[in-house]
C-alpha cells in the first residue's frame, strides 16, 4: 500500500479507570485534534486507570497529548485516587513512540516540547524518562515513580528529585507527570499444541532476556557465595515472556512483550519459541498479535520467509504482509484484518484513490470531463509500468537456472523496483489532489485586504505544490532507468521486449511529467521568477539526462532483438 507517513503513538495513562464521563471527555480532547487517530481506549476498574492509545504525525501529537494533560487536570483528584497500579499523577505517564518515517531522536525532542508546555501552562511538575531522560537515574519509570504520588511532598523537598519542568513543588491535586520517549511495545502470543502451563512458561523463561535460574543435576537451585540465584540468561534480548494457560482458546501460550522489535524481530521470536518448543516435544500451532502492530516488523517477516523459501523479496508490501500473516500463523484463533490490524493501514486516509481503482474504472475517470485526472497523473502511472516491469524481470530471472551468481542483483532490481512503483503510484493520487488544491484555492473569497491577501497566498502553495509532485516524477524516471539498464543486462533475455517496455514507459513519464512541470511554472507571476528560473533549469537537466537514457537503453534492446530476430529468420 505503500503510505508514505510520519506517525508517532502516544499511549498515556491516566489516573482514573471508573468515571466514564472523565474517560469520554478525554478522549474527546483528543479527538477534536486534527490530524489525529484515536485507535483505542482502555479502562481498568480495579487499576482505576485508563490506558489511550492515539497516533498522528510529529506536528500535531504534541498538542493531542496536551489537549489530555489538561482535560485530565480539570476532572481528575489525585487526593481522592484510589487503585491498584502505581501512579503519581492525574496524568501518570506519557510516552511517544516512532512508527514509521519518525526517529527515537524526534520523539525525545517532542517529549521535551509537551513537558516544557505542560510545566509552564499548567503547572504540574514533569519528569523526563526513557530514552528522553536526562540522567540515567531517572530512565526507569519505575525508579522516578517510587513511593508514588503519597510520596512526592517529601520527594519534592529534595534537590535531586527536581522536575525536568514545571514548579518545584508538590501540586495536591494533579501531582506530576511522566513523559518521554520510548520503542513501540509489541504484544505477541505464541500458541501451543498442549494445555499445560508448566511447558509454556518453561519455554518462556528459556527464550526471555532474564532468563531463569540456574539448576544443579538434582535440580536444586544453583546459588552464589552471597546466596544470590544464579541466573541462565535467556536466548533473546529485548524480550520479557511468560507462559500461561487460556481457557478461551484451550491451549497454553507464551505471552511475550517484544520492547523493541529493533533487537528483537516477530520473527526472531516465533522462530526460537519453535525451535525451543520442538526440543520440548511441543508444536508452534500459530501466534496472535495484541493490539496493533506496526508495518515495518510485517514486512520484514515477510521478507524473512521468502529469503528461507529461497524466494526473491521484490514483491509487493501486501505479498510480503501476506507472507507474514501465513508464516507466523496469526489468523489461527481468529481472522487477521491487516487493514485494522496495522498501524499505517488503520488510519490511512479514507479517502476515494485513484491507484485503488481497476483498471477500467481509472481510464473510465481519466476519459471523463473532469479536470483531474489528468496527464500528472497519467504520467505517474507510466513511471509505475516501467517500474512494475523492471521488478518483474528481476523476480522471473531470479529462480531461473544459470542465474544463481546474479541473484543479490536480481533480488535488489526487484525491491527497488517496487519500491519506485508505490512511489510512482502515489503520485498519482498526489497530482489530482495538488490540482484540485489550486482549483479549491482560487474559491476562496476576495472581498476584503485579508481574504485577498490569504486567497493569493493559498494559490501560490497550491501552484508550488502542483509544480513539485510532477519534478518528483521527473526524479524518479531517472532511477526507474537506472533499474531498466539493470534488467536489460542481469535479467532474462527473454524477457528483453519486458525490459524495453520499461524503458519506453520511463521515458513517456518523464515527457509527461516534464510538461506538467512547465504548464504550472506559467501559472506564477513575476514576484517569483527565482523559483522559475530554478525549477525550469532544474527539470531541464532532469529531461535531458532522462532522454539520453532511454536513448541508450532502447538502441541495446533493438540492437539485440534485431541480431535475435535474424538469427531466426535465418535457420
Amino acid at each position: 500500500m505503500g503510505y508514505a507517513m510520519r506517525l508517532v503513538e502516544c499511549v498515556p495513562n491516566f489516573s482514573d479507570g471508573r468515571n466514564e464521563k472523565v474517560i469520554n471527555a478525554i478522549s474527546d480532547a483528543i479527538r477534536s485534534v486534527q490530524g489525529i487517530s484515536l485507535l483505542d481506549v482502555d479502562p481498568g476498574w480495579s487499576t482505576n486507570r485508563t490506558v489511550i492509545t492515539f497516533v498522528g504525525s510529529p506536528e500535531v501529537i504534541v498538542e493531542g497529548a496536551f489537549q489530555a494533560i489538561k482535560t485530565a487536570q480539570a476532572l481528575i483528584d489525585m487526593r481522592k485516587h484510589k487503585g491498584e497500579h502505581p501512579r503519581m499523577g492525574a496524568t501518570d505517564v506519557c510516552p511517544f513512540v516512532p512508527v514509521s518515517g519518525v526517529t527515537m531522536e524526534e520523539c525525545v525532542k517532542l517529549a521535551e516540547q509537551l513537558g516544557e508546555r505542560v510545566g509552564k501552562e499548567l503547572g504540574i511538575p514533569v519528569y523526563l524518562y526513557a530514552e528522553a531522560a536526562k540522567t540515567d537515574e531517572r530512565k526507569s519509570l519505575a525508579d522516578i515513580r517510587k513511593g508514588e504520588y503519597e510520596a512526592l511532598p517529601e520527594k519534592m523537598k529534595d534537590k535531586s528529585f527536581k522536575p525536568d519542568f514545571g514548579p518545584a513543588q508538590f501540586n495536591a491535586q494533579s501531582g506530576a507527570t511522566v513523559i518521554g520517549a520510548r520503542q513501540f511495545l509489541i504484544a505477541y502470543n505464541v500458541n501451543l499444541n498442549t494445555r499445560s502451563k508448566k511447558l509454556a512458561n518453561d519455554i518462556a523463561l528459556t527464550i526471555r532476556e532474564a532468563g531463569k535460574a540456574k539448576r544443579d543435576a538434582e535440580g536444586n537451585i544453583v546459588k552464589d557465595k552471597d546466596g544470590v540465584s544464579v541466573k541462565v540468561p535467556g536466548t533473546l534480548k529485548a524480550v520479557r515472556a511468560v507462559g500461561w494457560y487460556v481457557d478461551e482458546y484451550k491451549r497454553a501460550q507464551i505471552s511475550i512483550n517484544l520492547i523493541d522489535y529493533s533487537i528483537c524481530s516477530l520473527h526472531q521470536a516465533f522462530d526460537e519459541a519453535e525451535r525451543v518448543a520442538n526440543e520440548a516435544g511441543l508444536r508452534v500451532t500459530g501466534s496472535e498479535i495484541v493490539g496493533l502492530v506496526p508495518l515495518a516488523p510485517m514486512l520484514e517477516a515477510g521478507r524473512h520467509y521468502l529469503r528461507k523459501q529461497g524466494r526473491s523479496t521484490g514483491v509487493s508490501e501486501r505479498e510480503l504482509v501476506e507472507t507474514a500473516v501465513q508464516s507466523l500463523g496469526l489468523a489461527e484463533l481468529s481472522p487477521f484484518d491487516i487493514d485494522k490490524k496495522i498501524i499505517e493501514y488503520n488510519v490511512a486516509p479514507k479517502m476515494k484513490e485513484l491507484k485503488k481503482l481497476s483498471l477500467s474504472d481509472f481510464v473510465d475517470e481519466l476519459a471523463s470531463d473532469s479536470v483531474a485526472p489528468g496527464g500528472g497523473s497519467a504520467a505517474a502511472l507510466a513511471g509505475a509500468l516501467s517500474a512494475s516491469l523492471s521488478a518483474m524481470v528481476g523476480n522471473l530471472t531470479y529462480e531461473k537456472k544459470g542465474f544463481e551468481k546474479s541473484k543479490s542483483i536480481l533480488n535488489e532490481l526487484a525491491e527497488n523496483g517496487q519500491k519506485l512503483k508505490t512511489d510512482f503510484l502515489r503520485d498519482v493520487d498526489n497530482d489530482m489532489n495538488a490540482y484540485n488544491s489550486i482549483v479549491e484555492s482560487r474559491r476562496l473569497p476576495k472581498g476584503s485586504a485579508e481574504e485577498a491577501k490569504a486567497r493569493d497566498e493559498a494559490i501560490h502553495k497550491a501552484t508550488v505544490d502542483a509544480t513539485l509532485v510532477p519534478l518528483g516524477v521527473l526524479k524518479r524516471c531517472d532511477d526507474a532507468l537506472n533499474l531498466v539498464e539493470t534488467a536489460i543486462e542481469k535479467g532474462n533475455p527473454n524477457s528483453l521486449s519486458d525490459a524495453g517496455v520499461a524503458g519506453l514507459m520511463a521515458l513517456a513519464a518523464a515527457e509527461g511529467a516534464y510538461y506538467n512541470v512547465l504548464i504550472n511554472l506559467a501559472g506564477f507571476d513575476k514576484q517569483h521568477a527565482d523559483f522559475v528560473r530554478k525549477t525550469a533549469k532544474e527539470a531541464d537537466g532532469l529531461i535531458d539526462a532522462v532522454r539520453k537514457k532511454s536513448n541508450k537503453a532502447a538502441n541495446k534492446v533493438q540492437d539485440q532483438l534485431m541480431k535475435e530476430f535474424q538469427q531466426a529468420v535465418a535457420k
